[in-house]
């Protein structure tokens, strides 16, 4: 059986590779207190002991709005635990790991932005910047692949700051949908990812680096309709800044001609699977802090 090693494995994505990859590996995704990804020679020695066939780095440090990290470690610490780890890729087979649209400077990229962009503009964010000096450390590397995500949702998501997660979520408490600005974005069903990220564990790619994305761009403004559709109600939606903001969105030929013709998941259906999720869940949800978030 393969022995899978998931950094982050309690966060949003984590979560759901240990639940759909452990029917069918040995999975390892201990928390920080088993493995501090921040300390070099405790993350060696638990590589070294053990013997992975493959590592899926999912670690981020993630200093948003809804957490309670330090946003000025956010350069230093993601770069120091994804380089803790690379560095010993004599005690695993492969490293997949998840960058970001973030890599290609936000500000500057162009809708459908193609790999080959990757280096024209430094990143403007301390987050943009980590994964760009990761992006820039993979391409020379021999068992690592990068992943380069735009918008991923599903189960675990934060509904305070996720978009998709929220306005479906406002929908089901009748609350009104909001939106900061409108723009237009490239947004993957984690489920989808999973299983990008297993045929990435089983094959090797001709590229190090593939924008894992849909390529398909979709208006936050059609996705709010679509969640109150979807919940069967007639909501408002406030948007607070006019104008459309710049697209967030990749070109996914190079991930196509690897795997061949992906059967991408439904926007609506997926929206659909995860309304209905958290019409299960809804007594987890702080409906007041909802409110609040705009």
């Amino acid at each position: 059986m393969r022995r899978i090693l998931i950094t982050g494995g309690s966060g949003f994505i984590g979560r759901n590779l240990v639940e759909a990859l452990s029917p069918t590996c040995a999975v390892a995704a201990p928390g920080s207190r088993a493995l501090d990804l921040l300390d070099a020679e405790a993350t060696r020695r638990y590589l070294q002991a053990g013997r992975f066939d493959a590592v899926i780095h999912a670690a981020t440090w993630d200093a948003t709005t809804a957490s309670n990290k330090d946003r000025s470690l956010t350069l230093q610490n993601n770069l120091r635990m994804f380089f803790n780890v690379a560095r010993c890729n004599d005690c695993f087979g492969r490293m997949i790991h998840y960058g970001s649209g973030a890599e290609y400077c936000k500000l500057t990229m162009p809708p459908r932005v193609r790999e080959r962009y990757f280096g024209t503009r430094v990143p403007e964010t301390d987050y943009g910047l980590s994964k760009y000096l990761q992006a820039l450390h993979i391409e020379t590397a021999e068992n690592i692949y990068n992943l380069r995500l735009f918008g991923v949702f599903g189960r675990y998501e934060s509904w305070r700051i996720r978009f998709i997660s929220n306005v479906l979520c406002k929908a089901l408490f009748d609350l009104p949908l909001t939106i900061r600005q409108d723009t237009v974005f490239d947004y993957l069903d984690v489920a989808d990812l999973v299983t990008v990220t297993a045929w990435f564990l089983e094959n090797e790619p001709a590229h190090r680096t593939c924008n894992v994305c849909t390529g398909r761009g979709v208006p936050l403004s059609a996705i709010a309709r679509l969640a109150c559709d979807i919940a069967g109600k007639d909501l408002p939606i406030r948007i607070f800044e006019g104008g459309l903001g710049r697209e967030y969105s990749g070109d996914n030929a190079r991930l196509l001609d690897a795997i061949g013709n992906f059967p991408f998941r439904d926007l609506r259906a997926s929206m659909e699977s995860l309304y209905r999720w958290y019409a299960e869940h809804q007594h987890q949800i702080d409906r007041d802090g909802l409110a609040a978030t705009r």
